[in-house]
This record gives structure tokens, sequence and C-alpha cells, in this order.
């Protein structure tokens, strides 16, 4: 079994995060028993990643006696933790679910606010257990690519500490590891915040994968040099038609695979496709403090007056994908109708 950090876990009857800010130097859990505390940790990126996210927001609601509170609370608190990131579908899709039980739990007469705190506490673990299932899955079927396509690269982080374990574009990475295939992993550090220099080289050093650490523009020299075989990374919100949004940057390497010939993949669970948004231009993307992209380990780095722009997402057109995948198989082209096919059967939590 490989060692891989967990990014949520729910302890009696409280949140417990690993506050990825400080990773690589630091292991510090930090434990939530407040609304706001997980709407903070989320806000900034104490927990982050599509998946863990949602993971997060879904227990988050349970905190402070939540089964004694009148419906327009509750829903006030599903409201407020939706709003702390906005591209992430995730986050909104475990609260809307989360919603349901509640609406149900009332449905059926369950009064007893204990009662109503245990329903819920359920359906958060099934989307955290669910999750769970998601990424071994994810890791079966993207193995035979891996295997095809040992030397990758990847962008931000989509790994363990991104959703509930194994991850999503680190999951076929992680099962050809384990089965004695000699992956290598270029990362890209993934300015500004270095997702990837802090959270993606750390995971894949801490489970013994051999990964070389590059800067963000040093990518189109490795598949230069054809280092490269294969792109694979993860995604916060998957449009009804394939166009993916991820960490900014994902854009830059899906153009360079196409210009290169390099099969360029995104891996997410069924939880990431939004069938609501129809286009990749409709997604909302986070913008974050410009501060973040003028300074470096909280020490300036460009002129105090000088503008800057620091979106946080870009979005990667359903053309430059080479492949969908997903726990429930391998998508291709057109994704419209392979979405709306996969969709189409019940799901989980529906």
């Amino acid at each position: 079994m490989l060692d891989m950090p967990k990014s949520a876990e729910w302890q009696e009857g409280a949140l417990r995060l690993l506050d990825q800010r400080l990773l690589p130097f630091e292991e510090v859990v930090l434990t939530c028993t407040r609304v706001e505390e997980v709407f903070e940790a989320i806000k900034t990126l104490t927990v982050r990643g599509a998946p863990a996210i949602g993971i997060a927001a879904a227990y988050g609601l349970l905190l402070e006696d939540v089964g004694g509170l009148s419906d327009e609370a509750f829903h006030q608190r599903c409201d407020y933790l939706i709003s702390a990131r906005p591209t992430a579908v995730n986050l909104e899709w475990a609260i809307e679910r989360m919603r349901r039980c509640w609406q149900g739990a009332h449905n059926e007469g369950a009064q007893n606010g204990a009662v109503r705190g245990e329903l819920l506490l359920s359906e958060a673990v099934a989307i955290h257990e669910e999750d769970k299932a998601a990424c071994h899955a994810i890791g079966d079927v993207g193995l035979p690519l891996v295997k095809a396509h040992p030397r990758l690269l990847t962008h931000c982080n989509a790994g363990s500490l991104a959703v509930s374990e194994m991850g999503t574009a680190l999951a076929p990475i992680y099962r050809a590891h384990e089965q004695g295939v000699k992956v290598h992993v270029y990362v890209d550090e993934t300015r500004p915040l270095l997702q990837g220099a802090r959270l993606t080289a750390y995971e894949l050093d801490r489970a013994g994968v051999d990964c070389t650490l590059i800067s963000d523009n040093m990518a189109a020299h490795m598949m230069a040099e054809g280092g490269v075989d294969m792109v694979i990374v993860g995604a916060d919100r998957v449009a009804a038609n394939g166009d993916a949004a991820n960490k900014i940057g994902t854009l830059n390497l899906a153009i360079l695979c196409q210009y290169f010939k390099i099969p360029f993949y995104v891996a997410v669970p069924l939880s990431t496709i939004d069938m609501e948004t129809r286009h990749g231009k409709d997604i909302v993307i986070e913008e974050r403090d410009p501060a973040e992209v003028k300074t470096y380990a909280g020490h300036p780095t460009a002129p105090k007056g000088v503008a800057a722009r620091s979106p946080a997402f870009d979005v990667t057109p359903n053309a430059l994908i080479t492949g969908i995948i997903t726990d429930k198989g391998l998508l291709s082209a057109p994704f419209d109708a392979a979405l709306e096919q996969l969709m189409r059967a019940p799901q989980a939590g529906s």
C-alpha cells in the first residue's frame, strides 16, 4: 500500500483537514468545529481540489448541531459554503446532495434533530466513500494508458491531496507504479501558488514514484527533447461538450500537446461533470488576489504599483483533449454524445 496523505477526515464530530498551505515542510492538521472555519479553509486553499472541497463542505454542514437548524438556517448554511469558491462544480454538487437529504428527512417526517443529523452524516460519509471508489476506478481505467505512455507530465495537483485518496490524474500513475511499471513524471511547479512543487512533487516523492520538478515555462522544452509521452491533468469542472476547466496553465499544455502530437488526457470522477453547463465559456473563472502573482513565498517580486491579474483556472476546449478518463470508463470524441450517454444512467446520490 502506497503512503499517501489524506486531505480530509471526519473524527469525533469534527472535520480534520491537512493544511495544504504549509506543505511540504510542515504536516499540520486543522480541526474545524464551526462552519465559518470550513468556509475559510476552502477559501484560503487549506483544502483544495474539486472533490476534496466537496467532501469538506459536506462534512462542514454537519457542524454546530445541524439537526436543530430551521429550514431557512440550513439553506443559508448551504449557500454560504457554496460561495467559498465558484469554479469547482463538486462544491455545489456535494451541497445539493446534502440539501436533498435534508428535504428527504423532512418529507419522511424526521422532525427529531438527532435523527436528521444522523441522516446527513450518512450522506456525507457516502459522498466521501463514493469518491474513494471513483478514484480507484479512475486508476484502473487509466492504467493501460500509463503503461503505454510511462513518461508523463502533469500540472497542479490532482493526487490524493485533491480528493479522498489516490487522486484523479495521479491515480493511474500510482496504479502503474504499484504494478512495477517504470513511470517518470515531469511535475510543473504551477505558479503562482506552486501546487505542483509543494504538493504533487511531495506526494510522488513520498510514494516513491520517479519524478522531476520543472518550472511551468520548461514544458515545451521537455516535449521537444522527446521526454514526454503523455500529459494527464485533473479538472475542476467539465462542461457538457467536454470543455474542461483546470488550474491556470493547463490550456498552455494542451496547445503544446497538439503541436508535438502528444496525447492530452483529463481525469475526473462523474461528480466533476456538469451537464447543466453546456460550454466552457459559461464556466465562471475564479479571480484571486493579484498579490499572489506579485509575491513569492511572501516576498515581493514585482514593483509595488504594477497591475497584475490572477485567474485561478483556464478552460481547455474539447478539440484539444484526446480523452476523458472517468470512473465509468474512457471517453473519446465526440464528447457531447459520450458524456450524454454516460450521464444518462442513474448515479449514486441522484
